[in-house]
């Protein structure tokens, strides 16, 4: 006993027990208590989606060119109905995931999503198989009618689709994260450096199935994966759901409970008229409360979604943060991503497949980068000002761009009217070119700004084409820029999600950031308008110019969000904590 205490006195530790080891505070309790918690599931189940849908996005754009004679008339279809149901849809949509219970929505948007993607995939395996006799069948109509059904079916897919990512992505994030705003910074910015990672990896895989397979094998896989996918996906959501019980507390539940109450109390303590007591007698309190509401007409049913898109518009119009919303829609409208305009216009000056594919991983790495400069600065400089400077650096990469325009070995060319080539190309429909071995396919791309799931279509490029030395320095510059930029450009991405997730009312989550998606694929739609208008690779220097001219203002508009805001402390230096809770502040007395 004497030499133990004296080992005691001395300092030493004695050497932990069995049960010490094992206890939940120790190494391996914390890693089982972070693989078990609901921020994980969360990862896993977003991780499961998003690889999904990057899967399907990429294939069902290559399917549609390939069943139409390599013409992209199919693709652009898809695109137009794609963009314009969220647009119409998206207010509506945000709307019923306000109004209905959180697991409710994700499980409900779920199924539907993976069962179309499922149904559109066998739809797809009998088209490829009996292409030949269903094109004799009816002079043909059989056939159209498949392509009609298979892009209603994948538009009701990408419906689905967008209402799971708000109800995820806004809401339940939010609600996981608690009361902690770095904790709801730290999980976007996992979720988005996902969305980076699978952006590039599932195209990745399922074009080697489908290079190495066919395209009903990629049909199948797709399908056998969305089934698998949605099972797993269903039970994430529910253990999610039972280790997070604020879960199933919901704003506006609670809200139509409350006003119901108020009413049955309004009813119960307003004085009733002699004649009436006398005539009629005096009715049970009770009785009274469970008397049915008048069901509301035809007319006002039929109304009701136009009234919710009308409400939903002037909702996003007067909240706190609509310019910084605003400010984000506007960087949809641009030719500097990774989609096929640049793509193909990289094939127009010899760039070849390989390269192309080492330029899109390089700006995935730059997106996460992206991410970390996100957080790093939060910390630092606060929220809002976290947007300014996100901004800024993206401008400031840019200008790359701009300046590529008019190096020697540029297409431009204002002289050739960019109009001149629309008639030949989409009156006329020509089929493509074959495109040449190690090309890439996408044709149809997601993910955020310059890169949100619109199908556009450009020029058939001229594979024949070499990298001519004239060329490399102003195509170099051009793509440098795009990929430098990505990483002020998710961070601003990151800064507006956040903002929306902190000062949005939770009882109109679901609509406002319905309005914004509209809003994103509003100035998506624009974008793809203009490079049908200007399809040539001589008007693609314009474009870049017109690219950036939106950039900037949708910064303009965040720059002036954040002076309301922040009033005369906007370009303020002092320490971390004051700065942060100046911040606040400011964001509290704004809303």
């Amino acid at each position: 006993m004497g030499a133990e205490r004296r080992h005691l006195i001395q300092g030493a530790a004695p050497c932990p027990g069995p049960r010490e080891q094992d206890r939940p505070g120790g190494c391996c309790g914390s890693l089982t208590n972070y693989l078990t918690s609901a921020k994980f599931l969360l990862y896993v189940g977003h991780f499961l989606s998003t690889w999904g849908d990057r899967m399907w996005h990429f294939a069902v754009s290559v399917f549609l060119v390939e069943l139409y004679g390599n013409s992209l008339l199919l693709t652009a279809v898809y695109g137009l109905v794609v963009a314009g149901s969220v647009l119409v849809l998206g207010a509506i949509i945000g709307d019923w995931v306000d109004k209905n219970a959180r697991l409710k929505v994700a499980q409900t948007s779920l199924v539907i999503q993976n069962v179309s993607v499922i149904l559109c995939g066998i739809i797809l395996m009998m088209v490829f198989l009996h292409k030949d006799e269903l094109l004799t069948m009816y002079h043909g109509w059989v056939l159209t009618s498949c392509y009609i059904l298979i892009i209603t079916i994948a538009n009701i897919a990408n419906l689905a689709s967008t209402a799971t990512a708000i109800t995820i992505q806004r809401d339940w994030i939010v609600v996981v994260a608690g009361e902690d705003r770095s904790r709801l910074a730290d999980m976007n910015a996992t979720v988005r450096r996902i969305d980076q990672l699978t952006n590039i990896l599932a195209p990745m895989a399922v074009g080697q199935i489908m290079t190495f397979g066919s395209a009903v094998i990629g049909c199948g896989f797709i399908s056998g994966w969305n089934l698998v996918s949605m099972c797993v996906e269903y039970f994430l959501l529910w253990k999610v759901y039972q280790k997070t019980p604020a879960l199933a507390v919901k704003a506006t539940l609670k809200v139509e409970e409350a006003e119901l109450k108020q009413l049955n109390l309004h009813k119960e303590t307003e004085p009733k008229p002699l004649e009436s007591t006398h005539l009629m007698g005096d009715k049970d309190p009770a009785v009274r409360a469970l008397e049915p509401e008048p069901e509301p007409s035809c007319g006002e049913q039929l109304a009701e979604p136009f009234r919710t898109f009308r409400d939903g518009w002037v909702s996003y119009y007067h909240q706190p943060v609509f310019l910084a919303g605003l400010g984000l829609a506007f960087l949809y409208m641009t030719v500097l991503g990774f989609d096929c305009i640049t793509t193909g216009y990289a094939y127009t000056q010899g760039l070849s497949g390989s390269v192309l594919s080492l330029l899109m991983g390089a700006s995935a790495v730059t997106g996460i980068g992206g991410t970390v400069a996100f957080t790093w600065l939060r910390r630092r400089c606060g929220l809002v000002r976290t947007g300014l400077i996100s901004g800024c650096a993206q401008l400031s990469c840019l200008v790359l761009c701009v300046v590529s325009v008019f190096m020697p070995g540029s297409p431009l060319d204002l002289s050739v009217s960019p109009f001149q080539d629309i008639r030949s190309r989409f009156i006329q429909a020509e089929p493509l070119p074959a495109m040449p071995t190690g090309a890439p396919g996408p044709l149809f791309s997601t993910g955020g700004p310059a890169a949100n799931g619109s199908v556009t279509t450009l020029a058939a490029p001229e594979w024949e084409l070499g990298l001519s030395p004239e060329s490399v320095l102003s195509v170099s510059l051009l793509f440098a820029g795009v990929i430098a930029a990505r990483i002020g450009l998710w961070s601003f991405d990151l800064t507006v999600t956040q903002l929306l997730q902190e000062n949005v009312i939770e009882s109109e989550r679901g609509i406002i950031n319905g309005v914004q998606n509209s809003m994103n694929y509003l100035l998506d739609l624009l974008h793809f308008i203009m490079v049908i208008l200007a399809p040539n690779p001589e008007a693609f220097g314009l474009l870049v110019l017109i690219s950036v001219s939106f950039v900037a203002m949708g910064h303009i508009m965040y720059f002036r969000f954040a002076q309301k805001t922040l009033g005369n402390k906007l370009f303020a230096c002092g320490p971390v904590e004051k700065d942060v809770a100046s911040e606040d502040q400011a964001s509290t007395s704004a809303v």
